[in-house]
Formats: C-alpha cells, sequence, structure tokens
C-alpha cells in the first residue's frame, strides 16, 4: 500500500510489478515490465521524495520507478541498480528523516545501500558478506533511538539471511559495521523476514520468521546492552512475513498456509494471539 492508502502495487514471479487502485471498484493502472524473471518484492518511497516506488528481483535488479506526475500512472525508471551479482531478494526504504535511501540484500551476501545526491546522481555503498550465503531481507530501524531526546539520527539496519542468523549494522562515521555480529541461534533454517518495529518505546524491538516455522522477536535496551530474543510461536510449517503495525505493540504473522494472525506481548512478557484474519 501507498502512504495514502490509496495504491496497491504488487510483485509476481511473471515478472511484472501491477499497480491498482485500492477502493469499492478496484482497478488495475500500470503494469511494470522492465524485469527479466520473478519480481520479489516492491516497496513504496515516503510522498516528501514524489511518487517513487522501487521493485528487486531474481534477476539481481533494483528499479526505482517515478510517475511522471501525480494521479498520470506513467512510469518511468529513475535508476537501474545493477551492482548485485545474483538475485536481489529484498529491499527497504530508510525512514524518510534520513533522505532517499534504499537497502537491499541479495543472495551474492551483500547489502547495498544506495542514496539519491542533489545532482539527481545516487551513491552506493556495500556490506560485503553481510550473510556469506545469501541475505533474504532488510529492514531499517527508526530514524530516532528509542528514548532519545536529542535531534540526532541513527542509521541502523536488521537483516536475515540463508545461515539462520538474524544480524544488525550501524553507520558509524561513514561506514557500515556489524553491531552486535550474529543474535540470532534461535532459528535452525533460513530466515525469511525481518522487521524493524516503530521506535514508539523505550527499546529497540526487531522481528523475525523462518522456513522453520518459527517467529521471534528481539529486544534490547540501552545502546551496548545485548539483544535478547524470544520465540514467538512454532507454527509448523514456513512463516513468509512478518510486519508491525504504526503503533510497535501489534505483529502480523503470514505463513505457508495462507493464514495471518495479529501478536500483542502480554503483560507477562510473553506474546498472544489476538485474532486471526479471515482470508
Amino acid at each position: 500500500m501507498d502512504y495514502y492508502g490509496r495504491r496497491l502495487a504488487t510483485a509476481s514471479s511473471d515478472g511484472t510489478v501491477r499497480i491498482l487502485s485500492v477502493g469499492p471498484t478496484s482497478q488495475l493502472l500500470s503494469t511494470l515490465t522492465d524485469h527479466n524473471g520473478p519480481v520479489w518484492r516492491v516497496s513504496w518511497a515516503h510522498p516528501k521524495f514524489g511518487t517513487i516506488l522501487a521493485s528487486c528481483g531474481y534477476d539481481g535488479k533494483v528499479i526505482v520507478w517515478k510517475e511522471a506526475s501525480a494521479g498520470t500512472n506513467q512510469w518511468t525508471q529513475l535508476h537501474v541498480f545493477t551492482h548485485h551479482t545474483s538475485s536481489v531478494n529484498s529491499i527497504s526504504w530508510a525512514p524518510h528523516e534520513l533522505g532517499l535511501s534504499l537497502a537491499s540484500g541479495s543472495s551474492d551476501g551483500s547489502i547495498s545501500v544506495s542514496t539519491a545526491r542533489q545532482d539527481a546522481t545516487w551513491e552506493t555503498v556495500r556490506i560485503d558478506r553481510a550473510h556469506p550465503v545469501g541475505v533474504t531481507a532488510v529492514s531499517w530501524a527508526p530514524a530516532v533511538a528509542p528514548g532519545a531526546f536529542s535531534a540526532n539520527f541513527v542509521y541502523k539496519i536488521a537483516s536475515g539471511g540463508f545461515d539462520s542468523c538474524v544480524r544488525t549494522w550501524e553507520m558509524v562515521n561513514g561506514v557500515w559495521q556489524s553491531e552486535t555480529g550474529s543474535i540470532s541461534q534461535l532459528h535452525k533454517d533460513w530466515v525469511r523476514d525481518v522487521a524493524w518495529a516503530p521506535g514508539l518505546g523505550v527499546k529497540s524491538t526487531v522481528a523475525s520468521c523462518s522456513q522453520d516455522g518459527t517467529v521471534a522477536v528481539w529486544t534490547k535496551g540501552k545502546e551496548g546492552e545485548a539483544w535478547r530474543g524470544k520465540i514467538v510461536k512454532d507454527f509448523g510449517i514456513p512463516v513468509w512475513r512478518v510486519s508491525w503495525a504504526l503503533t510497535g505493540n501489534m505483529l502480523s504473522v503470514s505463513d505457508g498456509e495462507g493464514n495471518v494472525t495479529l501478536w500483542k506481548e502480554g503483560q507477562d512478557g510473553n506474546w498472544e494471539q489476538v485474532t486471526k484474519i479471515e482470508m
């Protein structure tokens, strides 16, 4: 969904990105066809930068699309990134406070962070061997650290990989480095998705899900403290995606049997299923 909830972008193994209107009479508005193979993810940028959509796919490309002008449904390629040498499995736009910046994770084991410059060119920084056997998912942290009262922004990314690990990364003096090394040994198979929760509390929170059927939530208090991981549930089937509500206190989970469930942390620290969404 776009920022205003008016349009939906979809990615498909047929190699297309489709944009549809949202409403009582939903209709197809545009079909984007410049990927040479399955498209794995799509992501809308914040509207302060215009109407911009990114897509990534099996062909190793990341394409940034821009609508000519609002409501025209005429899309052009703003930029095409080809610096990955294998399938690009995940993309994530940075919080808008950090500028127009896109992270991408690839089966080549690297994470790339591409940032638009004032002159319309892009600067790309790579995190090589982020997950040596392949990166499956990336997610940006909120721009402001939990409990912070200063205007100093933080640049952090969570990632998951085929190595069954969840890692966090931080930019320090213009260089990306591992914040904690591997923070996950809870998953026994590759990590399908990671999601950094909105920073509305007093702790940093990351959710992850795995091919092994487990969903985990990782929390960290003050800077310098260790991450603590807890299994929310073992679904017994692969779990595909995790996503936080904007309030940061509700987690949605989609699994391999087509179920979508919502989870909330109880006062005792245990996670409880709130509801199951009937599709």
